[in-house]
């Protein structure tokens, strides 16, 4: 904010006699102040503050030749419009989630998250090392903008519940704020979905308008307080095992810039594709102490039948997006199911392998 107030000064200030000294109108120069719109309530940690900072980010790493403002959920396009003002030019940048724009193509479900899809080191190997930033590329073509990964929370909660659920034939009839394709499973299963915005749902679960909400995880959803309406938290977050957020460029603008200017702009979102989730790892374990020590929260599982029907029905929704989908959808789905085919053992005997093994009850720390 300093280099901007003082570029501004700089090239309106000064007495006609020193006019010529002065340096040129910063327009001239080649500066650039862009928005950001994003679908985050003002200063929400890790969504909200992920953003800001990668705004930031960009601003210093050009030296201030692109000065990008941040714009919070409602302030200057409706939470859920990020999408549409990016591709219309209304701001140059945005971030938010791909899935919340299915209306626009089915395809976007897998740059965030498709159910018992990757995790957040799996969605990072497909798009940088898989086909999937070039098939991502392809698809966002016929919108006027590209996306980058930009942001990631790892593997999300199931959700909060009024009530506890024993078994599958309690989604019956509940009232679930679930976004994309965990809407379509949950409603398979009996359940009403309902898509809203991050910053509605504490109201619509305070008022009844519905029973239970899936949002992020612990570090988020303390904050934002749903433990006052609901006190049963449940895993697994099997829809969202490693969320992944967006930056999304209008094409024109992001043509406008130099080679130099686009690699920054692109290193930018990597960094903050790996804060994000570094942040979320760093904060989710004791917010998840605090909504169970002190507010009483009880944290469970979801039954194993009921996991094992929410696994038939999100088969299922796959199908049909595949079968109902457009031709760079169907490439899409194949390439996804492909490269999940070839990660999946290396994960199994790594990752997968040592959490199980870290459970094993032998002591481990300082010896007092």
């Amino acid at each position: 904010m300093k280099r901007r107030s003082f570029i501004k000064n700089a090239a309106a200030g000064g007495t006609a006699a020193a006019a010529s000294s002065l340096p040129a109108p910063a327009i001239s120069q080649g500066l650039q102040e862009w928005r950001m719109v994003t679908s985050w309530p003002k200063g929400l940690p890790g969504l909200g503050t992920g953003a800001e900072r990668l705004a930031d980010r960009i601003t210093t790493l050009t030296n201030g030749r692109i000065s990008v403002k941040v714009y919070a959920a409602g302030e200057l396009v409706p939470p859920l419009g990020v999408f549409d003002a990016v591709a219309e030019g209304t701001a140059q940048l945005g971030h938010d989630a791909a899935y919340y724009h299915l209306g626009k193509s089915e395809g976007c479900a897998f740059y965030t998250a498709f159910p018992w899809g990757f995790t957040a080191n799996e969605i990072e190997a497909w798009v940088a090392y898989g086909n999937g930033q070039a098939l991502w590329d392809e698809l966002y073509a016929p919108f006027g903008i590209r996306g980058f990964l930009a942001g990631n929370t790892g593997t999300q909660m199931l959700g909060w519940f009024r009530k506890e659920m024993r078994s599958i034939d309690d989604f019956k009839g509940l009232k679930f704020r679930a976004p994309g394709n965990q809407g379509k499973i949950l409603q398979k299963l009996g359940a009403t979905p309902v898509v809203m915005a991050g910053g509605e749902i504490f109201p619509a679960l305070q008022s009844g308008a519905i029973d239970g909400a899936e949002w992020v995880g612990p570090y988020n959803d303390l904050s934002l307080g749903f433990y006052q309406v609901c006190k049963y938290y449940y895993s697994y977050g099997y829809h969202e095992p490693g969320a992944a957020l967006q930056l999304t460029i209008n094409e024109k603008a992001w043509r406008s810039l130099s080679g130099e200017l686009q690699a920054i702009v692109k290193a930018a979102a990597d960094v903050a594709n790996q804060d994000m989730l570094a942040e979320y790892n760093a904060r989710s374990g004791p917010a998840l102490r605090t909504l169970v020590e002190e507010h009483g929260v009880q944290v469970k599982a979801l039954p194993e039948d009921a996991l094992m029907a929410c696994g038939r029905a999100a088969n299922e929704v796959l199908n049909e997006v595949y079968e109902e989908g457009t031709p760079i959808v169907r490439r899409i789905v194949e390439d996804f199911l492909a490269f999940r085919k070839d990660i999946l053992p290396w994960t199994r005997i790594s990752e997968q392998a040592f959490i199980n093994a870290r459970r094993l009850p032998f002591e481990f720390g300082l010896k007092t």
